[in-house]
C-alpha cells in the first residue's frame, strides 16, 4: 500500500480539499501501541491497489507528528484515539472508527457511498 505521509499541518488543507474529488483515508497510528500494529497490518493485507482509485490513503504517525495529530482532532472535531481511521468526504468526516472497531469491509462500504 503506498501510504501518502501526513507530516506536516499545511497538508490538512490539501487533504481537505482532494476529499471533494475523492474519499480521503487517515490513519492515525501510534508506533507504540500494539494494538495500534495490528490494526495497521489488517488495513495492509485487505488493501488492493485498485482501492487507491477509490480512496487517497494517508498514515499519520501520531507520536513523530503529534501537532499535525492535534490539528486534526481540532479541525475536524473527532475526539483522539489510536489506532484511528478517518474517512472524509466533501471536508467532512463520514466515518470513523478506532481500535478494534476498525474494519476493511466497512471503510470500503462508507468510500463508495455516494
Amino acid at each position: 500500500m503506498n501510504w501518502n505521509k501526513l507530516t506536516s499541518e499545511t497538508q490538512l488543507d490539501a487533504l481537505l480539499i482532494e476529499s471533494q474529488q475523492k474519499p480521503v483515508l487517515i490513519f492515525k497510528h501510534s508506533t507504540r501501541c500494539s494494538i495500534s500494529s495490528m490494526a495497521l497490518d489488517r488495513m495492509l493485507r485487505n488493501w488492493k491497489a485498485e482501492d487507491t482509485e477509490k480512496i487517497i490513503p494517508y498514515y499519520l504517525d501520531l507520536i513523530a507528528f503529534r501537532s499535525v495529530s492535534d490539528l486534526v482532532t481540532e479541525r475536524l472535531g473527532i475526539t483522539h484515539e489510536s489506532p484511528q481511521l478517518l474517512l472524509l468526504r466533501r471536508g467532512e468526516v463520514v466515518y470513523h472508527e478506532s481500535h478494534y472497531n476498525i474494519s476493511y469491509p466497512d471503510l470500503m462500504n462508507r468510500a463508495l457511498e455516494k
